[in-house]
């Protein structure tokens, strides 16, 4: 996407948030999107979950037919490609007063409980690793 285009959907950035979170509740989905952002080449359409195929076509529609975007050179959207890790040290390997090890039910169940992981899904099972048979810790 060219400079223009970019600097043309981002003047009416939250029109466009409340535009496209109208076409989503349209289309019965509980996606909102939360904002837009723009990097040198391209814009950025932030959701408060990950989409399906049926709601990243809606928003490419709905980019598409704004009227302050040129359409030559404009590419597919895409979900983000990014990927981060979570990595959990130091905690004891056994549960509190008790001799039963930390298992990895007992670390989802607290990441979920936990409010700084609101929005946070885990894409894989976490693994529980005893460093040393001697030291009482686990690495998450």
């Amino acid at each position: 996407m060219n400079d223009a285009n970019i600097n043309n959907f981002m003047k009416k950035s939250s029109a466009h948030v409340t535009n496209m979170n109208r076409v989503l509740k349209n289309i019965k989905t509980d996606i909102m999107v939360n904002f837009v952002w723009s990097d040198c080449n391209s814009i950025i359409i932030m959701t408060n979950k990950v989409i399906s195929n049926l709601e990243l076509q809606t928003i490419k529609n709905y980019v598409k037919n704004t009227n302050c975007i040129s359409t030559n050179g404009i590419e597919a959207p895409r979900l983000s490609q990014s990927k981060f890790y979570l990595k959990i040290i130091d905690f004891s390997f056994l549960q509190e007063n008790t001799n039963t090890p930390i298992n990895s039910s007992i670390v989802e169940d607290i990441i979920k409980r936990n409010y700084i992981f609101n929005n946070v899904m885990l894409a894989s099972k976490s693994h529980n690793i005893k460093v040393l048979s001697k030291l009482d810790m686990v690495i998450i």
